[in-house]
């Protein structure tokens, strides 16, 4: 970081070079940015190209091992510990053969497992064997459904083989089959360069990170896979199998590919009462409870102390008595040795994001300063639609400098709701779980420090006279260097969702809620010193504008300009050389999905389109329906994959946008409101809203008749949205249903109409032009505060434990 710092300034402080002095200074920051050029490779105690000493190795793996679950002694790692998979439903999840032979001997079952064996010293094998068929027993009998293997059905394995090896799988499992040779093979951007990037061929010395998946053909059955690769957290929430937002329909595909033949379906495991009750006991003595939490049984207290004890004997002896056998490495084990041997000191803010980044596997895909980044053996299965961008377009964005680079609530939008700004980009950003990460935005801002200029907007309520007029010069100039009369950034970036002329590059209007001021005055300067070899040029070679009759050639005011004008976001008027073309979508005998912004729909929306000639629009932001219509589909102002704005066709019925479900603290609390941004007041006053509420979008998947589905979260309930038309065709319905899937009996409010509300009976409510029945359930129809004549009616759900529904019916009224 401190050599980005360096070549930065550099770049700011050269101001007139030529030709050959430009390659020189180029090269020159290059060597900074790769670091040191005999940077030293992290212990082998872990995989992947990692910073950390063996000492810091060591207590990594004491966190990823647990051993502080059965051994005192063992400090709090700056790292969240990797919690062992939730054992409730494991009976339905995984094939009793599997669990039994992986009991008897993990290592054999599953080569490269971090589960110890805690049967190792039972002899002879047949008292092994026996002990693991009464944990099966057991095991099997905590779970209501049972396991069952798939009987075959016809899935698209193809789409699952190319999905596993495009999305970002293969950063951790590597590729299960070679690059198809109808693929070109993309080229790195240094492939090119007279010398070899001394940073990649240290990548080149490590092996790359390499799970293997040869065990989950036996282990799952292609349903239970695909429902684990859908919500990995639910069963192992310690994120070291992160969430790759894949559909069901994704899931099941990659599940269909990974299982290949499976054995024909059998038998039911049936618990057998005697060997459930042998099972329990053993469960209970081999204090498997210690790691695996299961009602009723305690873990046993803590052993003595791991700083004191002979660690030639016990679990790093591969000989050990009874106590649990890992057969771990040599590297790893003189890796803990150093750990527990040496001093405990507190970790300090670099140490804890490199632990965090080995840990969680970031380095895979991401370089940070002169460590991690994608290994060259993966690099061809890193892809991207936009082949001009080069690296940019396919491979993760670095993290060096990144708590100087991302506004803090982007920043935890990226970790914690699947943020993503680059759409042409197949690998996707896995999500690990808030309560995994939630400590790295703070280390990252305080680490990540970048000096320069803050280009602070004035208060538009404080601003004086002066300010507002240099405002308006600004903005005037940024629109016109962004332009094609200007540095011409449109030719390259998408601009409000509309498309660029020659690559379809992040969205110009994402850069102001995204980006820190300082970090994109310095990017824009000198794109090169973040990221050597991009394709983006700069506009200010050497610190000297290039269009000097704007602004009068001032390269900080012409920078300032872009960032003022950048700041109106959706409001900004569109800079010269924009052409949209506008497109009107019909709907046939298939239901018809569009997503883009929207007036009736915000920054997410989605309309839908039925073929009875009944459409309705939902804001994936908050998880509302937002706006439903009669008569013809939408008008779409460009149509690009999934970016063009849309508003509908016919007049629509329009619904409040605020996020829908909220757990009230009691049934007089306000209802969390989306934040509203203007002209004057553009900054977001709860960037966060509305996962600070509990709502996270997570996708949609098509049904019958191409009918999305979409899929949410309420807190800890899950929530699927359907909705289809009904009636006649003189007069259209529309039935919503809402299908939960609660972990506990809980209560949750759902705002079901804003408006003029009239209540035609105990069921009905009409608001405007809009008919509602609801489910029966317990209603509170209050004023809104300052409106006398507007209402909100909300409803108090009753969600019970497991899977549960609800029916609502919109009906448009005709004037």
């Amino acid at each position: 970081m401190r050599n980005l710092r360096l070549a930065v300034e550099l770049g700011r402080r050269v101001f007139t070079v030529r030709r050959a002095g430009r390659m020189i200074l180029a090269k020159l920051i290059s060597a900074l940015l790769v670091g040191t050029a005999s940077a030293e490779l992290g212990d082998p105690a872990l995989p992947g190209h990692h910073p950390l000493t063996q000492a810091q190795a060591g207590s990594l793996l004491i966190s990823e091992l647990r051993c502080a679950a059965c051994h005192g002694g063992v400090e709090r790692g700056s790292v969240p510990d990797k919690i062992a998979p939730d054992l409730s439903d494991v009976g339905a999840r995984v094939s009793p053969e599997y669990l039994r032979r992986y009991l008897a001997s993990p290592l054999l079952a599953h080569p490269g497992t971090t589960m110890p064996d805690v049967l190792a010293s039972s002899q002879p094998e047949a008292e092994r064997d026996r002990i693991a068929e009464a944990l099966t027993h057991f095991l099997v009998s905590q779970s209501k459904a049972v396991f069952q293997k798939d009987a075959p059905q016809q899935v698209d394995r193809q789409q699952g083989k190319a999905l596993f090896h495009s999305v970002g799988c293969v950063a951790c499992h590597g590729p299960k089959e070679a690059l198809d040779g109808s693929l070109q093979k993309p080229k790195r951007n240094d492939e090119e360069d007279d010398e070899e990037d001394k940073a990649l061929a240290a990548k080149k010395a490590v092996k790359p990170l390499a799970v293997t998946l040869g065990h989950v053909g036996s282990k799952y059955s292609v349903k239970s896979l695909s429902e684990f690769l859908f919500q990995p957290l639910r069963v192992r929430s310690s994120g070291r199998m992160p969430d790759m937002k894949l559909t069901p329909a994704e899931s099941l595909a990659i599940a269909s590919y990974l299982m290949e033949e499976q054995a024909p379906p059998g038998k039911a495991l049936v618990p057998e009462a005697t060997l459930v009750a042998k099972g329990r006991k053993h469960f209970q003595e081999l204090n498997c409870a210690a790691c695996h939490s299961l009602p009723g049984i305690a873990a046993a207290p803590a052993v003595g102390s791991l700083r004191t004890a002979d660690l030639t004997r016990g679990c790093l002896s591969k000989t050990s008595g009874r106590s649990p056998r890992f057969y771990l490495e040599e590297a790893q084990v003189k890796a803990i040795v150093a750990a527990l041997r040496g001093e405990p000191t507190a970790d300090s803010d670099k140490v804890v994001v490199a632990k965090t980044l080995t840990a969680f596997h970031c380095v895979a895909c991401h370089v940070r300063d002169d460590f991690g980044g994608v290994h060259d053996a993966h690099n061809p299965f890193f892809a991207g639609s936009e082949l001009k961008l080069g690296d940019d377009g396919r491979i993760p964005p670095p993290l060096t400098l990144v708590g100087a680079k991302l506004q803090p609530a982007w920043m935890k939008k990226v970790l914690f709701d699947g943020e993503s700004v680059r759409h042409y980009m197949a690998t996707r950003m896995p999500q690990y779980g808030s309560a995994n990460l939630q400590h790295l935005p703070a280390v990252f801002t305080r680490l990540d420090v970048l000096n320069g200029p803050q280009m602070k907007i004035p208060n538009p309520e404080s601003r004086t006279e002066s300010e507002r007029q240099r405002e308006k010069l600004l903005r005037a100039a940024g629109r016109e260097l962004l332009g094609d009369k200007g540095v011409n950034c449109i030719a390259c970036h998408n601009f409000n969702g509309k498309a660029a002329h020659t690559n379809q590059g992040i969205d110009l209007l994402t850069s102001y809620p995204r980006l820190q001021p300082v970090w994109f005055n310095s990017y824009v300067r000198n794109p090169g010193a973040f990221r050597p070899r991009t394709v983006m040029p700069t506009a200010w070679p050497s610190g000297i504008a290039a269009h000097k009759t704007i602004l009068d050639g001032n390269t900080d005011m012409q920078i300032e300009a872009i960032w003022y004008y950048l700041s109106l976001g959706t409001s900004a008027a569109d800079p010269s050389g924009i052409k949209s073309v506008s497109t009107k979508l019909t709907v046939d005998d298939q239901a018809k999905t569009h997503r883009g912004r929207s007036r009736v729909a915000g920054f997410r929306g989605i309309a839908v389109g039925l073929p009875e000639k009944l459409s309705y629009a939902f804001n994936a932001e908050t998880g509302t329906l937002s706006a439903v219509w009669q008569g013809d589909f939408i008008g779409v102002n460009w149509s690009g994959q999934g970016s063009g704005d849309f508003n509908p066709a016919s007049e629509p019925i329009t619904l409040a946008q605020d996020v829908s479900f909220v757990a009230l603290a009691d049934e007089n609390a306000t209802w969390p409101l989306l934040p509203v941004m203007t002209k004057e007041a553009r900054t977001n006053p709860n960037p966060l809203y509305p996962k600070n509420v509990g709502y996270q979008f997570r996708g949609y998947f098509l049904g019958e008749s191409s009918i999305p589905t979409f899929q949410y979260r309420s807190g800890t309930i899950e929530i699927e949205d359907r909705s289809a038309a009904i009636g006649t065709a003189e007069q259209r319905q529309l039935k919503r249903v809402l299908q939960f899937d609660s972990p506990s009996p809980q209560t949750v409010w759902f705002r079901a109409l804003t408006g003029d509300i009239i209540q035609e009976s105990d069921r009905v409510f009409r608001s405007g032009r809009l008919r509602l029945t609801i489910p029966q359930t317990e209603t509170k129809l209050r004023s809104l505060s300052g409106e006398p004549k507007r209402s909100e009616l909300l409803l108090r759900l009753q969600i019970p434990q497991g899977k549960s529904a609800l029916e609502f019916v919109y009906e448009p009224l005709k004037k």
